[in-house]
């Protein structure tokens, strides 16, 4: 089941995607280069799984907290959410804050568990 975005929030998003660079999940998996991969979903979609070696910051907190996490401005970062829409959103916004080599997954998480790939639950 595929949920419908209202047309603001394509626009939106579609503007983002003119300035992100998107990798594909195939991309992703041959990347040679150490990558920060960032899951910015919500903390329930979190719980629920993730990729394997993801770090969360959710899209509400990742502009406030980056800096902290990752301070090499430099520094090659992976997004996904769970479709490739608030990834490219919160990507444009990073590059924003001056990140130089953010992407963003194309189809996030359910792009990845519909290839059938590795997911991870948190331990609690």
């Amino acid at each position: 089941m595929s949920k419908q975005h209202s047309p603001g929030f394509l626009a939106l998003v579609n503007d983002a995607k003119s300035r992100v660079k998107e990798i594909s999940i195939e991309e992703f998996l041959q990347h040679k280069q150490p990558s920060v991969l960032i899951d910015v979903r919500e903390d329930r979609e979190w719980q629920a799984g993730h990729l394997p070696q993801a770090m969360h910051l959710g899209k509400g907190i990742i502009e406030r907290d980056i800096e902290q996490v990752v301070q090499d401005k430099q520094q090659t970062m992976v997004l996904y959410c769970g479709g490739g829409f608030r990834s490219a959103l919160a990507a444009d916004v990073l590059h924003k804050m001056g990140y130089t080599d953010v992407l963003s997954l194309a189809g996030g998480y359910s792009a990845w568990v519909g290839q059938g790939l590795t997911v991870e639950k948190p331990s609690n």
